[in-house]
């Protein structure tokens, strides 16, 4: 497809704004490695909160989400709507304490909170796990997506796909190895916005067109239960496209957001999440970040994306439920203007330099601050590790653009994360709650989970079928994960000495702590315990019924927005009753 010269005008415009954010905040990124990961812990919350949404919205995203909406409708989110809980967790129960523990990364915590050579082993372990395994496959899915985007979208040759997210990528590195953190979120507003508008325009303009006349039109031609909100629990049919077994639907609900780390749902908070909670100017900046996260991400986001994914159901039907994500680019290419073609694109290329620019800057701070600093070269000046630190950038990203040039596609790679970091969640959580926690615990329950789906994936398949199926056709491998970590880290728990008591007064002064801190509290402080949990079930009730109410009134179900509004008003008077109990919006430190 061609552009016009004024969407290449507009495409180089994005690109040189990026640039320039790069080039204002390198003499303030070059001070220490505190400002060039941290940002000089001076973000206020809607910078941090909005730096945290742009970053889980890749270039993938939009098509991600048309494909479940194709194959299952609307209820199709589910699949990560259920995330939600998890994310409401960290910002009652997490968020004050990751600022207040003021460690550069989450990595470093483990030594802050755990004694000896085995908290030293899992520390390095993680920087190099997470800072690059982990990190470089995440980098090559979203390159992957991007080359798809493109590819659809220009016709360009696929040996020559790799060249161009390159040369994204070479801009991503200059502005993120010149500004680091600060750079890096103030870039993330400017593309968020971009992004967001362009998404908007796109659905308002499909909708809209001749070929899909409206909304009204737009449901009479839908099939039976694509708009439905809710999965038909326990069969197919009934009128709902997602039907989910018993078992399925409790394995989302119930257990995979407090049992399974998943990059950027981390239980407790974790990875780039708890980078921005611990950037932020103060503890209440910190709660009010994650908790503006958790509405835009879950809330307000997903129904741009929602609108042109039932369009293109219409507009589109000859595509395979496999193909179904490209109804999203062929929309694009159908119904922009000229103009409006280069700024979609260049929300697209938004999307993903946010997305990337966290990974490398997060992924950085694994490798110089728990690496290189403190297994390598612990004597080193400030300047030498802010050196250290733009060359990982650099390496950093050779290595992904490596790891990208090797795949074809992923897929499987979300239940694979999913279900081999089953059962970690809970220690992840439990450290701060529990004293008895220690090193081992989190290094079993690291490492069970990929026992576990061996034997579920390899050995019980054998025996039965079912075991070789994902979470949502049957859940049995992941339950049986969840319980084998489990149990695993619990014996390794009362079979290994606990964390030096010196120590843990240090973290314990530092952090203040709720839950069983026996040997330095004699009370568990249940009664404020509740008061944070009822902050969070109503927090809970307020994103979804926010989600549910834009929706129904989006798609004039007017009734059901009242009810839904009616909700949200009822759950935010709880909010505020219970939060103004703990003080948890705040500077009272508690």
């Amino acid at each position: 497809m061609e552009l016009a010269p004024l969407d290449y005008i507009i495409i180089a415009a994005f690109f040189l704004l990026s640039l320039a954010v790069g080039l204002k905040f390198r003499k303030q990124a070059g001070k220490d490695i505190s400002s060039f990961f941290l940002g000089g812990r001076n973000l206020p919350w809607y910078i941090a909160g909005i730096s945290m949404v742009a970053t889980t919205f890749a270039a993938d995203t939009p098509l991600a989400v048309t494909e479940l909406v194709a194959q299952n409708g609307i209820a199709g989110n589910w699949l990560w709507w259920n995330m939600l809980a998890g994310g409401m967790l960290t910002t009652f129960f997490f968020a004050k304490y990751w600022r207040r523990a003021e460690v550069l990364t989450d990595i470093e915590f483990i030594e802050m909170r755990y004694s000896g050579k085995p908290a030293s082993f899992l520390r390095g372990f993680r920087a190099l796990y997470f800072g690059v395994f982990m990190n470089v496959l995440i980098i090559g899915w979203v390159n992957v997506a991007l080359m798809s985007l493109l590819q659809v979208f220009f016709d360009i040759p696929e040996n020559q796909l790799l060249w161009y997210v390159a040369g994204a990528m070479v801009i991503v590195v200059i502005y993120s190895a010149m500004s680091g953190l600060l750079g890096v979120a103030f870039t993330d507003v400017i593309q968020f916005v971009i992004a967001m508008t362009g998404s908007i325009i796109l659905a308002f303009l499909v909708l809209n067109s001749d070929r899909i006349g409206g909304m009204d039109s737009l449901k009479a031609n839908l099939p039976a239960g694509t708009l439905d909100f809710f999965p038909h629990v326990g069969s197919q049919g009934n009128g709902s496209m997602l039907a989910l077994g018993l078992g399925s639907f409790l394995a989302f609900i119930g257990f995979q957001w407090w049992a399974s780390w998943y990059p950027g749902a981390e239980p407790g908070g974790g990875g780039y999440i708890a980078q921005r909670m611990m950037s932020t100017k103060t503890e209440k900046d910190a709660v009010y970040s994650t908790l503006f996260f958790q509405i835009a991400h879950y809330c307000i986001r997903p129904w741009p994306w929602i609108i042109v994914a039932l369009c293109a159901m219409l507009l589109y039907p000859e595509l395979s439920p496999a193909d179904s994500k490209l109804g999203y680019v062929m929309a694009m290419k159908e119904f922009l203007p000229t103009g409006l073609k280069g700024l979609l694109l260049v929300a697209f290329f938004a999307a993903y330099m946010s997305t990337i620019s966290t990974q490398l800057n997060w992924g950085t701070s694994y490798l110089i601050n728990d690496f290189y600093k403190r297994f390598i070269n612990p004597e080193a000046q400030q300047k030498q590790f802010v050196q250290a630190s733009r060359l990982g950038t650099l390496l950093l990203m050779l290595i992904a653009l490596f790891v990208t040039s090797l795949i074809g596609t992923i897929s499987g790679v979300w239940a694979f994360i999913i279900e081999c970091g089953a059962g970690l969640g809970l220690v992840m959580i439990l450290r701060w709650y529990w004293w008895r926690i220690n090193a081992w615990s989190e290094i079993v329950a690291t490492v069970a989970p990929f026992i576990a789906y061996g034997l579920a994936k390899f050995v019980f398949v054998r025996f039965d079928e079912a075991w070789g199926k994902g979470i949502g056709e049957d859940p049995r491998s992941f339950f049986f994960t969840i319980a084998f970590t489990t149990v695993a880290w619990i014996i390794a728990t009362y079979t290994t000495k606990p964390t030096d008591e010196s120590h843990l007064r240090k973290f314990y002064d530092k952090i203040r702590p709720d839950g069983n801190w026996a040997p330095f509290r004699e009370s568990v402080n249940g009664s404020r315990l509740l008061k944070l949990g009822i902050c969070w079930l109503s927090a809970i009730v307020m994103a979804y019924s926010a989600l549910f109410l834009t929706g129904s009134f989006i798609f004039k179900a007017w009734n059901e927005g009242l009810m839904y509004t009616a909700v949200f008003v009822v759950s935010l008077l709880v909010l505020r009753f219970a939060a103004g109990k703990v003080h948890i919006f705040s500077d009272r430190s508690e």
